[in-house]
């Protein structure tokens, strides 16, 4: 069975991304103790989406009485 060429290429390119990403993820603590506190901040917030879920806005009025009836 002959492999498919693009498939292979494909595959060691994601084995390649998944060593460098390991590597940039290591040195990750390192890397931004060397920034200024802003870049740093934008660095995190950049990351945050990966680490915490995003939420969704909360409307007060939906699922709540119109009156009270106090």
């Amino acid at each position: 069975m002959k492999k498919n060429p693009e498939k292979l290429l494909t595959t060691d390119l994601r084995d390649m991304l998944k060593v460098l990403i390991k590597s940039e993820l290591e040195q990750l603590p390192e890397t931004l103790e060397k920034l200024d506190p802003v870049q740093r901040l934008n660095i995190l917030v950049k990351l945050l989406p990966y680490v915490m879920p995003k939420t969704d806005s909360v409307m007060h009025t939906i699922g709540e009485p119109e009156t009270w009836g106090w």
